[in-house]
């Protein structure tokens, strides 16, 4: 299988050393980083040897001059700042499989940009999905997953707990570690300091339960540090923040139906993630530790690839495929 790799920064890394490792053949590179342009990816990934794939800034020479099967798109969080990028590659008759958490379940945030990305799709016999950990597994797939065994579902209750210590600097960024609570405050409403999906999380489950929600409500809330904490990246002071509380809901009939709540800070003590489903049977997993979210990230997105070169063609979501899984890079 041949790929391209369309976004050379973290998680986009990540992606390529997988893929490499499952004997999936990196042929092209793209990305807008002056200081990656030009570059060998195999310098970039920090391998010993050199790739002979140079990153390059024109999407449209190597999408429309390289022999691939899929594009693997790590650019942003936002739909409508990458819908350009997915219609060009989807033009070029390459299927995708992208990490913009939007891209989720656009049909939320953005349905008549979602009907042009699943005409473009059509058109030109490909499939693109919006994948990753959350949005994409842990509170959305993972909760869809457990419900198979319920014969009837009341209520659902996601929560996630992650120390973003762990993670990039752009999360730690994106969640707000280092700011006031006041610049946190205005971020917020900026719409700059969130974590982008949960309520297309929310909004995926809804639909696959066929639930018929009369709202989803979202809340974003600092979280303040209670001591100096330090990460391999920043510093942030007692009384700044170190990240954030945010909670989405899924409202009908005054009733939240479906609750799910992120929290995720640097410093965060017991991460975990919990799914409670009120049902029959009544269902409730933990898994002790959490999921870690970059590594599964790359996973999801690699371990797809298979299956999104086979699925139909049309923009998918997670509800809409098998779930996906290791395969062993010995067979």
């Amino acid at each position: 299988m041949k790929a391209v790799i369309y976004g050379v920064g973290p998680i986009g890394i990540g992606v390529c050393k997988l893929a490499l490792k499952k004997g999936i053949n990196i042929v092209g590179a793209i990305d807008i980083d002056k200081s990656k342009v030009g570059k060998d990816l195999g310098e970039i990934l920090g391998l010993k040897e050199k790739m002979n794939v140079i990153v390059s800034s024109n999407a449209e020479e190597i999408l429309g001059n390289v022999s691939s099967d899929l594009v693997f798109h790590c650019t942003s969080s936002y739909l409508k700042d990458v819908h350009l990028q997915l219609k060009s590659i989807l033009n070029a008759k390459l299927s995708v499989i992208s990490t913009t958490e939007e891209l989720s379940f656009p049909y939320f945030s953005d349905p008549q940009l979602a009907r042009e990305i699943d005409d473009v799709a059509k058109k030109n016999n490909v499939s693109i999905i919006g994948t990753g950990v959350n949005p994409g597994f842990a509170m959305d797939k993972l909760v869809l997953t457990l419900t198979s065994v319920c014969q009837d579902v009341k209520k659902i209750k996601a929560t996630r707990i992650v120390d973003a210590s762990k993670r990039r600097l752009p999360l730690q960024k994106k969640v707000g570690a280092g700011m006031t609570v006041k610049e946190f405050k205005q971020g917020v409403k900026d719409k700059k300091i969130k974590h982008v999906g949960l309520p297309e999380s929310v909004a995926m489950v809804e639909d696959a339960l066929g639930f018929k929600l009369d709202t989803i409500k979202e809340d974003i809330y600092p979280v303040v540090a209670q001591k100096i904490i330090k990460t391999p990246f920043l510093k942030v002071e007692k009384g700044k923040v170190a990240g954030l509380k945010q909670i989405a809901r899924g409202i009908k009939d005054k009733k939240t139906l479906i609750f799910m709540e992120l929290r995720m800070y640097v410093g965060a003590k017991d991460p975990t993630d919990v799914i409670s489903i009120e049902g029959t049977p009544p269902i409730h997993m933990k898994i002790k530790g959490g999921i870690h979210g970059d590594l599964a990230t790359a996973s999801m997105v690699v371990n797809l690839a298979p299956i999104i070169v086979e699925a139909k063609s049309g923009l998918l979501t997670m509800k809409d495929i098998p779930v996906s899984f290791f395969r062993s890079v010995n067979l």
